[in-house]
């Protein structure tokens, strides 16, 4: 007896994988990523031209705001363990709503501190459960696929949604911006909505799991209750059972170089390259359109491509790239002109290739390696490693920027090479590609 294979379609030649019955989900992540892209570049300039606060104070209290909603993750780890990521998410949506409506009436600092917190909050609660989703969309075979997938939409929507900012800078005062903010609310209780409507379908059942860590014994039975027939009762654990998990802990130190590297883009590339190599401010521009479209235009093909991958080969792979590219920049330092400007277009090049490899990687390890009855406490330690990360880097790339022009590029240099030895010590214990695959 013989089986034919359905031929791939033209998108998933490309790397996309099917969408069927995750329509809403996807429609969800692309409202989200708009409203991001959106709302990171809008915030400051609304309360600016809406309120009489000066600018200093504005910026004072949305990085208040976003450090008091630094435990957010934490919290949200077990709400996804008890009522799934889609729920969370969708509450998490929610959340935000409340704060976008809550900027409407946002006219003092602690107003905005109390607005900004709620929707940092609604953010990360969604993007703490973002990988929870993926893995309840994708057979466990594609899930490096669906990731890339999510990346490149997240960066296109994201970017999307800058450009509306910037649009929307030039509609004037007052009622429009109200009408952004307005729309923007409803567009999360769309995606909301679309989110509890949602139904995945169901995947092949758990494989063993390969790095299960140990967990704390379970409870014993109230007296005169016995455990339901045929069914283990579940293992007690929390996030100190996370933090045993040696394994996962150095897929988090390995995750923390990655993050510290995209920090290129949002905190170190304009200043190195006006102030280091004294080069007109487009330059910056004109590298991040680079960065965006090369993403947008490869990260499907390149996941396709790393999908029957070793993860852990991949990111090393990823992580050699970002030492060249961060060496690059270094070098650039001394290079003249007319070598620079090739010179940075190339580094950018080998860092966006880099990204394209390593994050769909990275992610599909972090929700493999994940047991799935504490799935949600695992990926919020993840992402707490992005959050504090993303707090911790400018200040320390600023410091020092401050005392030599190249240290930072040195210090990204050696993160990335740091990342190997972790690499080759979790390779030992991670899910090789055969054995990947858990569903929700």
């Amino acid at each position: 007896m013989t089986t034919t294979l359905a031929p791939e379609s033209v998108w998933q030649r490309l790397g996309i994988p099917r969408l069927t019955g995750n329509g809403r989900f996807v429609s969800a992540s692309l409202i989200d990523s708009l409203g991001t892209g959106l709302i990171m570049a809008f915030t400051l300039v609304y309360f600016a031209r809406t309120t009489s606060i000066s600018v200093t104070a504005i910026g004072a209290a949305m990085t208040v705001a976003r450090l008091l909603a630094l435990p957010a993750s934490i919290v949200v780890g077990p709400l996804i363990d008890r009522f799934t990521a889609r729920k969370t998410a969708a509450w998490g949506n929610l959340v935000s709503v409340t704060g976008y409506l809550g900027f409407l009436l946002a006219h003092s600092v602690w107003q905005i501190v109390v607005v900004v917190f709620l929707v940092q909050v609604g953010h990360t609660t969604y993007w703490t459960s973002s990988s929870g989703l993926v893995v309840l969309a994708s057979p466990e075979d594609r899930r490096t696929s669906w990731f890339g997938f999510m990346t490149a939409l997240r960066n296109t929507a994201m970017a999307i949604g800058g450009a509306l900012a910037a649009f929307a800078f030039t509609l004037g005062e007052g009622p429009a911006l109200h009408a952004i903010v307005i729309g923007n609310a409803a567009s999360y209780v769309l995606a909301a909505t679309l989110l509890f409507l949602w139904r995945p379908a169901p995947h092949e059942p758990d494989a063993p799991e390969t790095s299960a860590p140990p967990v704390e014994p379970a409870a014993s039975p109230a007296p005169g209750k016995a455990p339901a027939p045929g069914k283990a009762a579940p293992p007690r654990a929390g996030y100190a059972t996370v933090l045993r998990d040696f394994s996962y802990t150095l897929l988090i130190g390995v995750n923390a170089t990655l993050v510290f590297g995209q920090m290129l883009i949002k905190v170190l590339l304009a200043i190195y390259i006006v102030d280091a190599l004294e080069l007109p401010a487009w330059t910056a521009g004109a590298l991040i359109v680079v960065n965006a479209v090369q993403v947008s235009l490869t990260q499907t093909l390149v996941s396709k491509r790393t999908e029957r991958v070793r993860m852990t080969r991949a990111i090393m792979l990823a992580s050699v790239l970002n030492a060249a590219a961060f060496g690059l920049f270094a070098l650039l330092y001394a290079a003249p002109d007319a070598v620079t400007y090739l010179g940075l277009f190339l580094a950018m090049v080998v860092f966006t290739l880099a990204e394209v490899i390593a994050f769909p990687a990275i992610e599909t390890l972090s929700v493999s390696m994940a047991p799935r009855h504490i799935r949600g406490r695992y990926l919020a330690t993840y992402q707490l490693s992005w959050t504090v990360g993303e707090i911790a880097a400018p200040g320390l790339l600023t410091f020092l920027l401050a005392r030599g022009e190249i240290l930072p590029m040195l210090f990204l240099l050696g993160l990335s090479l740091l990342a190997i030895p972790l690499l080759l010590a979790l390779e030992r214990r991670a899910p090789t590609p055969s054995t990947i695959g858990e569903p929700a």
